[in-house]
């Protein structure tokens, strides 16, 4: 029978990790004085204030020096910029978040390797390649790739909503999509990074043209504040993401694209024999929450794309999950992740 956790432990912080606390007093203060940035009265003018002391502070934790535009989220930031490029020609990776795929439409497919690294860049197109990948973790070659996109007369957008926060940013990239969520902001808040408004078509409203709708001054706040104190926990990350790693592979798994540079926050497991369906509900059961593939589709039990497109067959993508830390992550969640693991791999093995 499998051990059910005293606490739940959580390992899907790569969908969402939990608000920090400068956030949430940040979020909290900043609703007790909330009033229409756009307003031209006293109130108004100190809430613009407000709203623009938070771009800085954003935009000089990220080393942004170019434009920010705030959003509801990474998706709307992509939409914008995919969506109202002035760029005849888009071409993006087939490893790329739903998010980007679906905007993209019939767009051009990059070329990619084992591990999901892009390896071609198209003449004159605006290129979305993502920084880190959702599932796997693996770290694109931005500052390389950008610079052939650039030499064949194209643009670079990079989905950034895995590695904000967390890796320094690709400044490189011409635009840049966040999402507060990811790094202990609140939910329902992001931002677009550009580096020239020229690449996009302005439709009016708030946000210099570029976005129309009240900005959600509490929750802006509430990113800043968590960009502020974010990063410490990387070396500990990196060294549990080792240790667990290492354990899987001893009891028979696999670690996907285990020899690309991956960010210590995402890995994904393959156990063979046992659908990921199947590990789901064991972990959740023992009181362990992991996910299969982006937690977006993941409840759709379609075969991960990212998997396919790295060579992966339907019967093996299929028996991949995903673990992701936080900053609250400890040694102990991923001891407890273990037993089930070893568990279900000696069940399998019986």
């Amino acid at each position: 029978m499998t051990k059910v956790s005293p606490v739940r432990v959580y390992l899907d912080h790569a969908a969402t990790t939990p608000v920090c606390d400068a956030a949430r007093t940040a979020v909290i203060e900043g609703m007790a004085g909330w009033v229409n940035p756009s307003s031209p009265h006293n109130e108004g003018r100190a809430a613009r204030a407000a709203l623009e002391g938070a771009r800085a502070r954003i935009k000089s934790a990220l080393g942004w020096d170019g434009h920010m535009i705030y959003t509801s989220g990474a998706t709307e930031a992509i939409a914008l910029a995919l969506g109202r490029a002035n760029a005849a020609r888009i071409a993006v990776s087939p490893v790329e978040h739903d998010a980007v795929l679906r905007v993209a439409g019939k767009a051009e497919r990059l070329a990619v390797d084992e591990a999901g690294l892009v390896r071609d860049v198209r003449p004159n197109a605006l290129h979305a390649i993502q920084h880190v990948n959702n599932e796997t973790g693996v770290i694109q070659p931005i500052a390389d790739l950008a610079e052939h996109i650039h030499a064949a007369g194209g643009w670079l957008f990079c989905d950034c909503a895995q590695s904000a926060g967390k890796l320094d940013l690709p400044v490189q990239a011409d635009m840049i999509a966040i999402s507060a969520h990811k790094f202990g902001g609140p939910p329902g808040v992001g931002a677009l990074l550009v580096r020239d408004l020229a690449l996009l078509h302005p439709t009016g409203g708030q946000e210099q043209g570029y976005r129309g709708g009240t900005e959600n001054l509490p929750a802006i706040l509430g990113m800043a504040a968590a960009l502020e104190q974010a990063r410490g926990w990387m070396r500990e990350a990196a060294r549990l993401r080792a240790l667990l790693d290492a354990a899987i592979v001893e009891e028979g798994g696999a670690v996907v694209a285990q020899d690309a540079d991956r960010i210590p926050t995402i890995a994904s497991y393959h156990m063979p024999g046992v659908s990921a369906r199947a590990q789901l509900i064991r972990f959740d059961a023992a009181g362990v929450a992991v996910s299969a593939g982006a937690a977006c589709s993941s409840g759709t039990l379609k075969t991960s794309p990212v998997l396919k497109a790295l060579g992966w067959d339907d019967k093996a993508a299929d028996e991949v999950i995903r673990v992701s830390f936080g900053p609250q992550t400890s040694e102990a969640n991923v001891a407890a992740f273990l037993t089930i693991w070893r568990g279900m791999a000696k069940a399998r093995a019986a």
